[in-house]
């Protein structure tokens, strides 16, 4: 008699299709139902239906290759500070590191590192009769050992970081290392939800970005979903530790988003003890005109007493290349600019190619969710 066929797992398509890769190179025989022959790709789920009989072997190579487990943190005290460092192994990671390493070390926060891989990058659709199937890119690694890849890479991007720490260059701190499978902003996005990171530190493209690109597509999709501050690195940034960073600016207009957000600024830098420069997002000169910046000095003053802040009213004309000034002239070392202000951040994210802004290049960039 034909065994039953059961339900091993029920996931999207894609991962379904690699599921089944995995299972049938060690001969089980799989089925997968339920699937949108129209639009499988975005099916809300498949079941992945194995004999009955297969089942316990089916476990064990599941287990064995962990495959789609994202390994947690393990007794985290819900009331610890956490820097979530997201890593793809490019010089930017490394960059990402020392300075969240060092700042972590500074306000005593765990640190985590986490790499995210997807493995659609490795496989192409193919229509197999009326079967939407994948198959491999020519020259990838096969999907059996993308884990295994993964955690070879993380082996030798931490052991970099070790050696830094006893030679000096790093301070020796504990971290927890993390790796999951999936869309690399799904992830940080979902870890950003279940454990409340009080700063992401991360590079602002990631190595398969084009050199024209100024962020990339993942730093970007976490600065406009996520709730973090996102801190992020450029390649060339001339130090990695916010000690040396003794100018930040900080982009408003003084609006009552501003004003909390800046509040929360001033805590996460009052560390560092750095001189703030205020600057108006705006060339409008009605906004800061005098008695206006008188009011903001009076209530800053009282506000946070022990802090360095002076105002900088940007020239007039346009936007983006008065901030490139202001960076230049007042050897500016980090931008904080609120989610809030979308046109801003659009515009320093998404400007003509051949205008290449200074901070893109050296500048880090941080982003505080109004």
């Amino acid at each position: 008699m034909e065994d039953n066929l059961v339900t091993l797992a029920i996931h999207t398509y894609e991962k379904a299709q690699i599921l089944k890769t995995i299972l049938e190179t060690e001969g089980i025989e799989v089925y997968i139902h339920n699937v949108n022959l129209i639009q499988p790709v975005i099916s809300a789920g498949v079941r992945i239906r194995i004999k009955e009989s297969d089942l316990p072997r089916a476990l064990r190579i599941i287990e064995d290759n962990k495959w789609g487990e994202d390994k947690a943190i393990k007794g985290r005290n819900a009331a610890e500070k956490i820097i979530l460092i997201p890593v793809d192994f490019s010089d930017y990671s490394m960059k990402a590191c020392e300075i969240g390493i060092n700042h972590a070390r500074k306000i005593n926060a765990q640190i985590v590192i986490m790499h995210a891989f997807h493995t659609s990058d490795f496989l192409s659709p193919v229509l197999l009769g009326d079967t939407l199937a994948y198959q491999m890119y020519e020259g990838a690694i096969p999907i059996k050992g993308l884990l295994e890849k993964a955690e070879a890479d993380m082996n030798s991007f931490c052991a970099q970081l070790d050696r830094k720490m006893k030679d000096g260059q790093l301070p020796k701190m504990k971290y927890e290392r993390l790796i999951c499978e999936g869309l690399p902003e799904e992830k940080i996005i979902d870890f950003n939800k279940k454990n409340n990171p009080m700063l992401i530190v991360m590079g602002t493209r990631g190595k398969s970005q084009k050199e024209l690109d100024l962020i990339g597509s993942v730093t970007g999709e976490i600065i406009e979903l996520g709730k973090a501050p996102v801190l992020a690195i450029p390649e060339n940034v001339p130090f990695n530790n916010l000690e040396k960073a003794g100018n930040i600016a900080f982009a408003t207009s003084f609006h009552q988003r501003d004003l909390i957000a800046f509040d929360a600024f001033v805590n996460m830098t009052s560390e560092y003890a750095p001189h703030i420069h205020l600057f108006n997002i705006s060339t409008s000169r009605d906004e800061w005109n005098e008695i206006r910046l008188g009011g903001i000095r009076e209530y800053l003053s009282k506000q946070y007493p022990t802090a360095d802040i002076s105002h900088t009213v940007l020239d007039d004309g346009d936007l983006l290349l008065a901030i490139e000034k202001f960076v230049r002239d007042k050897h500016i070392d980090i931008i904080a600019v609120t989610t809030h202000r979308r046109n801003i951040l659009s515009r320093m994210f998404n400007p003509g190619i051949t205008r290449k802004m200074l901070f893109h290049t050296d500048t880090p960039l941080l982003v505080l969710h109004a």
